[in-house]
C-alpha cells in the first residue's frame, strides 16, 4: 500500500478517519447491545418480582375459606402497621391470614427461593444443567436425616427431644433444631458421595446417574425407618416424602429466615466467580479464582439451604431444576441475574402450586409435592429431548 507521500505501509489521513469512524460505530453497536441486554435482564427480574408478589397475595387469599383480595391486604397491612391501616371487616379474616396462611405462605416463599437458588449454584459450579438438589439426591438424603430424628431420637434423648423454649415470643423446640442438623449432615453426605463416585468421569450423565443411585441408597434408609416406626412417626415420614406445608408455624419460619438470608447473601457474592467457571476451570484459575475452594464452599452452602427447607417442607422436587433453566432461556447465563430471578421464579412456581394443592380436592388438601412431580416430570422430559438443551450452561 502506498500513501500520497509515496511511503509504503502507511495509511493516509482520510483512511485513518474512516478507520476511526468504523471503530466508533462498532464500539457503539457493542455498547448498545450490552445496554439492551442489561435492560432485558432488569425488566425480567422486575417482572418476576411482580409475579411473585401476586402469587404471595393469592396464596394468602385462597384456601378452604376464600378471603377477598382487599380484605387480605387490609389484614396484612394491619399486622404490619396496626396504628395506620384498619383491619378487615371480619375478625376471622385476620385470624385466618395471620395465624394460618402467612406462616404457610412464607414457608412456601422461602422454600421456593432456596431450592431455586441452590439449583442455580449447583448447575453453575458443576457446569451441568441437569443437576439440582433433587436430581443429586440431596433432598432424599436430607429427608433420611429428618426420618432418623423423628423415629430414633425420642428414644435416644428421651423427654429432652420435646423440650421447647421461648425466643422473641415464639416457641422453639429441640425437635426442629435436630431435624435441621441431621438433614444438613446427610444432605452433605449425599453431595460428597456423588462427587466421589463421579470423580473419574464427571460428565453430565455420570453426575445425574450418581445422584439417582445415591438417592436410592438413602431411600432404602427411609424405607427402613418407616418399617421400624410407630403409627404416628410413620404418618409424619409419609407426609414428609410427599412434600407439603403442614409444618408451617411462626417458630419454623423464624428458625429458617436467618439461615436462608445468610446463605443467599453468600451465594450472591460468589456469582461473579461462578460466571468465570462457565468458561472452564483453567480460565477461572487464570483470573484468580480458587476453583476447588469455590466449588466446595458453594456446594456446602447450597446443601445447607436445601436441608433447612426439607426439614420443614419435605421433599419438593424439580423446583431447583425448572426455575434456573427457564430463567436462562429468558436472560442468558449471567449468574448475577440468573440467581435472583430464578429464586423469584421458584417461589412463584411453588406458591401457585400450593394454591392448586389447596383447591383441587377442596375441602381436603393435596400434597404440593405430587403436583410438582407431575409438572417437573413433564418439564424434565421436554428439557432432555430438546436438541440444544446442553448449550444452556
Amino acid at each position: 500500500m502506498t500513501t500520497e507521500s509515496g511511503a509504503p505501509g502507511k495509511m493516509s489521513e482520510s483512511e485513518l478517519i474512516v478507520r476511526e469512524m468504523q471503530d466508533d460505530i462498532e464500539h457503539n453497536r457493542i455498547e448498545g447491545q450490552y445496554s439492551a441486554s442489561m435492560h432485558t435482564k432488569w425488566m425480567f427480574l422486575l417482572a418476576m418480582g411482580v409475579v411473585c408478589l401476586i402469587a404471595f397475595v393469592c396464596s394468602l387469599a385462597l384456601g378452604s375459606v376464600d378471603v377477598p383480595i382487599l380484605e387480605t391486604l387490609k389484614a396484612l397491612g394491619h399486622m404490619i402497621l396496626p396504628g395506620v391501616i384498619e383491619g378487615p371487616s371480619q375478625q376471622y379474616y385476620s385470624d385466618i391470614i395471620v395465624n394460618s396462611r402467612i406462616p404457610r405462605t412464607v414457608l412456601c416463599l422461602l422454600t421456593g427461593i432456596s431450592l431455586a437458588a441452590a439449583g442455580t449454584i449447583m448447575q453453575g459450579l458443576l457446569r451441568n444443567p441437569l443437576v439440582s438438589p433433587f436430581t443429586l439426591g440431596v433432598s432424599t438424603a436430607a429427608s433420611f436425616g429428618a426420618a432418623l430424628s423423628i423415629v430414633f431420637f425420642p428414644a435416644i434423648i428421651g423427654a429432652a427431644y420435646y423440650e421447647t423454649w421461648e425466643f422473641l415470643g415464639l416457641s422453639m423446640s429441640v425437635k426442629n433444631i435436630l431435624i435441621v442438623i441431621l438433614s444438613f449432615v446427610f444432605g452433605m453426605c449425599s453431595i460428597l458421595l456423588v462427587l466421589k463416585v463421579s470423580k473419574k468421569d464427571a460428565t453430565r450423565t455420570t453426575l445425574v446417574l450418581s445422584g439417582v443411585v445415591i438417592s436410592y441408597l438413602f431411600q432404602a434408609g427411609i424405607s427402613l425407618s418407616q418399617y421400624l416406626s410407630d403409627d404416628e412417626s410413620l404418618r409424619t415420614i409419609s407426609n414428609w416424602l410427599m412434600g407439603g406445608m403442614w409444618n408451617a408455624t411462626w417458630s419454623a419460619v423464624t428458625l429458617m429466615i436467618p439461615i436462608i438470608i445468610l446463605c443467599l447473601i453468600y451465594l450472591m457474592k460468589t456469582s461473579i466467580d461462578i460466571n468465570s467457571l462457565s468458561a472452564g476451570d483453567d480460565i477461572a484459575k487464570n483470573v484468580g479464582v480458587d476453583v476447588n475452594s469455590l466449588r466446595k464452599r458453594g456446594l456446602i452452602v447450597s446443601t445447607l439451604i436445601t436441608s433447612t427447607c426439607v426439614a420443614f417442607s419435605g421433599v419438593i422436587g424439580f423446583i431447583g431444576l425448572m426455575a434456573p433453566h427457564m430463567t436462562r432461556m429468558a436472560i442468558g447465563n449471567d449468574t448475577r441475574f440468573v440467581l435472583p430471578a430464578s429464586a423469584l421464579m421458584g417461589a412463584s412456581i411453588l406458591l401457585f402450586s400450593d394454591i392448586v394443592a389447596r383447591k383441587i380436592l377442596y375441602p381436603d388438601q393435596l400434597p404440593v409435592g405430587i403436583i410438582l412431580y407431575v409438572i417437573g416430570g413433564i418439564f424434565f422430559i421436554w428439557m432432555v429431548t430438546r436438541k440444544n438443551w446442553g448449550s444452556r450452561l
